[in-house]
């Protein structure tokens, strides 16, 4: 274990390089607009549906003045957010790796919140037997070992089981421009990697999910309904600065 921890914090170490490295020309571009910037297109989805969000710090809508996080803005157009459930690091991002994240109530919003960080790491169909849709909005970095992926797994599988639809609103991945390292061997599946893909797969959040559903990776090989937004102006060779940090762990790149 202490060997594989070293060997997963020198591949986020050159992941940050690398993404770094790739941000000299993003002001250069078209600028990019990541799914929850599309609201016009996913608004009447949402209407008179009760609603979970998986969702933390990086689930933002920009603006030119800042930024607004999707729940507070989903709230302010009258939608009908019931929970929003937290991965790793928490709701907030506050959580260093490993924390253990409790289920509880956002202040901001009074919203429940529940863990699926800790022992629940897949929401149980109680938990979302008063829901009609999900939505999965996280800002990831391309390594197989970050567990938002895995997150998204298990909310595929229950979105499945519970016959409710999961809208996946994407975003670019900052190392979308190479594939790189060796494959898991599932033999050693785990929660820090649960398919057979390389260390740095490349796609996006909403392409990783495409590929869960059509690898049939679910359990008993049930189909989630998955729609995705996808991100406008962006190619796998687009430079993508982080504008929030995933993780406390990780550092945050700042073009010159």
């Amino acid at each position: 274990m202490h060997l594989n921890f070293i060997k997963n914090t020198v591949l986020l170490f050159v992941l940050t390089l690398l993404s770094c490295r790739n941000q000299s020309n993003t002001h250069a571009q078209t600028p990019i607009s990541v799914g929850a910037q599309q609201t016009e297109t996913y608004l009447p989805i949402l209407k008179n549906k009760n609603i979970g969000i998986v969702a933390n710090q990086t689930s933002v809508i920009f603006k030119e003045d800042g930024y607004t996080h999707l729940v507070d803005s989903l709230l302010s157009l009258n939608i009908a957010v019931k929970k929003v459930f937290a991965p790793e690091h928490g709701f907030r991002g506050t959580a260093d790796a490993g924390e253990t994240i409790k289920n509880g109530i956002d202040v901001s919003t009074g919203i429940p919140i529940v863990s699926l960080y800790g022992k629940n790491k897949k929401p149980t169909q109680e938990q979302l037997e008063d829901l009609d849709l999900i939505i999965f909005d996280i800002q990831d970095v391309g390594a197989r070992f970050y567990t938002f992926i895995s997150t998204l797994h298990y909310i595929m599988e229950a979105c499945a089981e519970a016959d409710i639809p999961l809208l996946v609103l994407d975003r670019a991945n900052p190392n979308g421009h190479y594939v790189d390292g060796p494959i898991l061997d599932i033999a050693y599946s785990s929660f820090v990697g649960m398919h057979p893909v390389p260390m740095v797969h490349g796609m996006t959040v909403g392409e990783y999910a495409k590929m869960i559903n059509g690898e049939g990776w679910l359990s008993e090989g049930v189909q989630c309904d998955l729609k995705v937004i996808p991100v406008e102006n962006y190619t796998h060779q687009t430079a993508y600065e982080l504008p929030i940090k995933p993780s406390p762990n990780l550092t945050q790149c700042k073009s010159d």
